[in-house]
């Protein structure tokens, strides 16, 4: 076992161990700690292990990952036992790898909101940011290319899933397949504070593609311009824009996954939700044999 305190740490420790020739590196955490670890993973061949311990677990939710650590400890070894692996895809923007879905306009600008607050502590953290950037809201002009065909538009949020879920357990792109050689583009036009805070519960089940503001489309390479505007990714900083992003087939080898089925979801286990904020990364190195 190899514990980190910071991210910069928790992907040099992933780093050696992947280049010691493990038989898969073991994220014990959340989101941020998958994310950490896809950084020395992805496309490598080294298969990453998902053990959900975080407030943030929405990359053990896409996968089917169970819940609890342990039984997804013994998921990871039946699977290292019978050399059974799982191909899927990552996201590439610039020099980082992400897993589930990279965001930017609104619910970036809150999330960058929250990790800037000293209080409050835990989730309310959010709500606050949430609050306070509602109070600035304004569409944002920003030019999307999609496989090279370019858009113009104002935005209140643009988000490119590779798998369906972000902000622990919202399904913002609920048709994202992460073995289809493709991302999903969410793309939510101008709408009012009030029809943003309205419209934000349909993203658990994932009924507001069917919103007259949303738009979604699907491509392998996106890229994203805009001023004054960032990008996030598995709860991780990314870039600002501009931003290209290329959906990489096959770049991630995972342990311990359900089979994914093309409604969404990875079958046969239960996934869990939250976010990544403030949890301890802790690494196993699981070796062959």
């Amino acid at each position: 076992m190899l514990a980190a305190r910071t991210r910069a740490e928790a992907e040099r420790l992933a780093t050696v161990a992947a280049g010691d020739g493990v038989g898969a590196v073991a994220a014990l955490g959340g989101d941020g700690t998958a994310h950490a670890v896809l950084q020395a993973v992805a496309g490598t061949g080294t298969p990453l292990a998902l053990l959900p311990a975080g407030s943030g677990n929405d990359l053990a939710t896409a996968l089917g990952v169970p819940t609890d650590p342990v039984r997804a400890a013994a998921a990871l070894a039946a699977d290292l036992h019978a050399g059974r692996t799982r191909q899927l895809d990552a996201a590439r923007t610039g020099e980082r790898w992400w897993a589930t879905v990279l965001c930017c306009g609104f619910d970036s600008a809150v999330t960058e909101r929250a990790h800037r607050l000293r209080w409050p502590r835990g989730p309310r953290r959010y709500d606050v940011a949430i609050l306070l950037e509602l109070a600035q809201l304004r569409p944002r002009a920003v030019t999307l290319t999609v496989d090279g065909a370019v858009r113009q538009q104002e935005v209140t949020l643009v988000a490119v899933g590779n798998t369906p879920w972000y902000g622990g357990g919202l399904r913002i792109a609920p048709g994202a397949d992460p073995a289809d050689g493709l991302l999903e583009v969410v793309v939510i036009g101008p709408v009012s504070r009030r029809e943003l805070v309205r419209t934000r519960p349909r993203l658990a089940a994932g009924s507001h593609v069917g919103h007259p503001a949303v738009t979604v489309l699907r491509g392998r390479e996106i890229g994203l311009t805009g001023a004054g505007l960032t990008t996030w990714a598995d709860g991780e900083p990314i870039c600002a824009l501009p931003a290209t992003t290329v959906c990489v087939p096959g770049a991630l080898t995972v342990f311990g996954a359900a089979p994914y089925h093309r409604n969404g979801h990875s079958g046969g286990r239960a996934g869990t939700t939250g976010g990544a904020e403030g949890e301890r990364l802790t690494w196993g190195h699981v070796q062959p044999g």
